[in-house]
């Protein structure tokens, strides 16, 4: 106790010595080296000492007890490692003797593989010397044939052995002429150029005469032996030149006919039209008949250079055909006519739109025809280079097809059908709008009709303008005609119809009198300065009605066949594609000028409900208005004996029932359905507003409340009769009204109301409530403020 004391601040060796060691008990060497343990002087560190090796000691004695325990587990290990000493050694032997056996086996393979492949090298040689002696044996072959065909004239025969030599590898004549036969093969050579140039020149000789003799069978027979002797493009332009003389002859006779065609035949108006489908069909029914024999003698892919050349012709043919349509028509002269009144808007020298007819139907159809030829056209060139394609590269696909739109689309044929069609999309345009305008000046309303004649006399035209141009098969033709058509009916016929209601319908009072006479006046002015439709003075109060019902039961039929239009033209237009006219593209044009059309029908029903906002505020408003006043005349502050005497004389729903049938009658007439049952929408809600109006400023007893709710029933059980559809949704707020004007009591109504509603759904506010209970003149105000809503 009286030793040194621990240094303070200064650090314990043995912990010192612990903290650096890195040694782990599984090591068998104590982390405290003897040297340290013999310096160490304090008893604290003696300790610790001893406490540190007291615990690496209980870790020695752990893992020694461990080892001990495994002792039986190793030497169980150690007995089956000498057993498998022999078995390791006959495995090293076997792996030997395999190594061995797969070395063999590999030299062996080595060895067949490099005679296999002598052999093949060998069996390649027999074969090009076999080739060799083949080429060889046909060249002399080809010599003495091509020789005794020529003397005996066999051309076919001939041409074959030409054709097997021309087939020759040219590299193994060459490698044959270096030869030992080199002499024979050379002459033989030069027997087969020979015999070539010859055969070429009696080809072409026998062909040009067979041509000029018209002798059919013989020009086919010299057009077939072209290919054997490599001349195809040859070939294919002296058969065409021969066609297209056929072609030229036949086209000129049948326009000489259609010139020398009476004006009295029955064909006379489309003469030219059925000139140009002659020429067509001429055209199509030789592409059928030798399309066997080009693709039979001259191979796939050729069909389009015959008609290439075809089409050249028959652009030459169609022009004559067209000057002289543009000649004998009068074509230029009228279009500029109809131009010069559409941009003048002059009276004189005004073509008249009749005159037009029969050109504009001969024009469509000819374009008609002319595109049914080049969509024939087209099919057949497309099925030849699919064949030829089916191995060839995309870019020669490519080249193919850019041949083919170019010949399709930019042939002459089609820029004169072009031109044509320009001018009648002008022309035809002309027509609708003259045609238009003489259906409006010309409008009657026989006796007893609902829509006047204009309605009827418009669309017709209307509809027959755009089936011409449906008919030319040309889809912008087409989408011109249906813009055209959309403007005509949305900006000049509408505005005619929207005229004619502005003038209103004839008033009843002294100012909506001065009213109507004032805004006729006015449209008459207006429609004489524009110099667009005359609008008929009103000669009599009846006939300023029936205009005017006439006029929305037009719009109405209006609206309607604008959608049956559009429709009709959907189904026609699907007819069209499946035929395979027009594209994605063309689709997207249709689709926009058919929705335009929809638009024009929706702003026929938006002048519709103009016309009909314009009827209910001017005669039906200032009618039904006085009538529901009476209301308030008849007391419903009653008690028992007034209310039987009401029971048994009705003192104003009778009546009103009855003014409301005998001024709905006139228009139940003169009405579409479908109109008068908008009108008396219109009448309904009108009337449902009124009597509330009237019921709010009335005073109520326990029986007059009754009383309104009978007054009421009857007026809705009406109402349902002439009305196709419910009405009860517009009288829900009078119904609850009469509801809250019966109750016994003002707390009854909490019965109805909040939680206690049900299926009902209240469209009274809590302050409309309190207003209508405040109407029974036995409830208490008092009463009514208590009550929480």
């Amino acid at each position: 106790g009286w030793g040194p004391r621990p240094r303070t601040g200064s650090r314990c060796p043995v912990t010192e010595n612990m903290a650096g060691s890195s040694t782990s008990p599984a090591g068998r060497s104590s982390s405290l080296s003897m040297e340290l343990l013999e310096g160490l002087t304090e008893i604290a560190e003696l300790q610790e000492a001893y406490t540190k090796l007291c615990s690496e000691e209980k870790e020695v004695e752990a893992e020694l007890e461990a080892l001990v325990g495994q002792q039986s587990h190793l030497e169980g290990k150690m007995v089956a490692l000498h057993r498998m000493g022999p078995n390791l050694q006959l495995i090293e032997g076997d792996a030997k003797q395999l190594a061995g056996m797969i070395t063999f086996t590999c030299n062996l393979a080595e060895n067949v593989s490099g005679k296999v492949r002598q052999l093949d090298l060998a069996k390649n040689r027999i074969y090009q010397a076999i080739q060799r002696a083949d080429d060889i044996l046909d060249l002399k072959f080809c010599t003495d044939g091509v020789q005794t065909a020529l003397r005996n004239e066999d051309y076919e025969q001939a041409a074959a052995h030409i054709h097997r030599y021309l087939s020759l590898d040219k590299s193994v004549i060459e490698m044959s002429r270096q030869g030992k036969e080199a002499n024979v093969i050379d002459a033989n050579l030069n027997l087969l150029q020979e015999a070539e140039q010859r055969l070429r020149v009696i080809v072409a000789e026998k062909f040009d005469v067979a041509i000029m003799e018209g002798d059919l069978p013989q020009v086919e027979r010299f057009f077939k032996i072209f290919p054997l002797l490599g001349l195809h493009e040859e070939g294919l332009s002296k058969f065409s030149e021969y066609l297209c003389k056929q072609i030229a002859q036949k086209a000129d006779e049948n326009l000489q006919l259609a010139l020398g065609t009476e004006m009295s035949d029955r064909r006379a108006a489309v003469t030219f039209a059925d000139t140009l489908t002659l020429l067509f069909e001429g055209i199509a029914r030789i592409v059928e008949t030798h399309q066997p024999i080009v693709e039979t003698y001259y191979g796939p892919g050729r069909l389009y250079t015959l008609i290439k050349y075809l089409q050249v012709e028959c652009d030459q043919q169609a022009e004559k055909v067209v000057d002289k349509f543009i000649q004998q028509r009068d074509y230029h002269r009228k279009f500029q006519r109809v131009q010069n009144s559409m941009m003048r808007s002059l009276t004189m020298d005004k073509i008249e739109p009749r005159e037009l007819d029969t050109i504009l139907a001969e024009v469509t159809l000819m374009n008609a025809r002319a595109e049914l030829y080049l969509r024939f056209i087209k099919r057949r060139i497309t099925a030849d280079f699919e064949v030829c394609d089916a191995v060839a590269p995309e870019e020669v696909r490519q080249e193919h097809q850019k041949a083919l739109d170019k010949l399709c689309n930019l042939c002459l044929l089609s820029r004169n059908m072009q031109e044509l069609i320009g001018y009648y999309i002008t022309m035809e345009e002309y027509f609708m709008r003259e045609m238009v305008n003489k259906a409006v000046a010309m409008d009657i309303c026989e006796k007893g009709q609902l829509t006047s004649s204009m309605v009827d006399d418009v669309f017709f035209i209307v509809k027959k303008c755009i089936g011409r141009a449906l008919a030319s098969s040309n889809i912008d033709c087409l989408c011109a005609m249906i813009n055209h058509s959309t403007t005509v009916l949305e900006s000049d016929f509408r505005e005619v119809l929207y005229n004619k209601l502005r003038m209103g319908f004839p008033a009843t009072t002294f100012q909506d009198i001065q009213r109507g006479v004032t805004s006729a006046v006015n449209i008459m002015h207006s429609s004489l300065q524009q110099g667009k439709f005359d609008t008929k003075g009103i000669e009599s109060t009846d006939e300023a009605k029936q205009s005017f019902l006439v006029t929305l039961n037009n719009v109405e039929m209006c609206s309607e066949n604008l959608l049956t239009l559009k429709k009709n033209l959907e189904s026609d237009c699907t007819k069209l594609f499946s035929q395979g006219l027009g594209a994605e593209q063309a689709q997207a044009k249709i689709d926009s000028c058919l929705s335009d059309l929809a638009a024009v029908s929706n702003k026929f029903k938006d002048l519709l409900q103009e016309g009909l906002a314009e009827l209910n505020s001017t005669a039906i408003k200032p009618q039904i208005k006085p009538w529901i006043t009476a209301f308030l005349s008849i007391s419903h502050n009653i008690e028992e004996e007034e209310f039987n005497d009401y029971e048994a004389n009705d003192p104003w729903v009778q009546q009103f029932i009855l003014n409301l049938e005998q001024l709905m009658a006139e228009f139940k007439v003169g009405l579409s359905q479908v109109i008068y049952d908008n009108l008396t929408s219109l009448m309904t809600s009108l009337i449902a507003i009124e009597l509330e109006k009237v019921v709010l400023k009335s005073v109520f007893s326990r029986l007059g409340g009754l009383q309104f709710d009978k007054e009421l029933r009857s007026l809705v059980a009406y109402l349902t009769s002439v009305i196709t559809w419910t009405i009860r949704d517009k009288f829900a707020r009078l119904s609850q009204m009469a509801t809250i004007l019966n109750l016994e009591r003002v707390t009854e109504i909490l019965d109805y109301w909040g939680q206690n509603s049900g299926p009902l759904t209240w469209r009274l506010t809590p302050a409309e409530v309190r207003q209508v209970l405040a109407l029974r003149n036995d409830f208490r105000s008092e009463d009514i403020k208590r009550l929480r809503l």
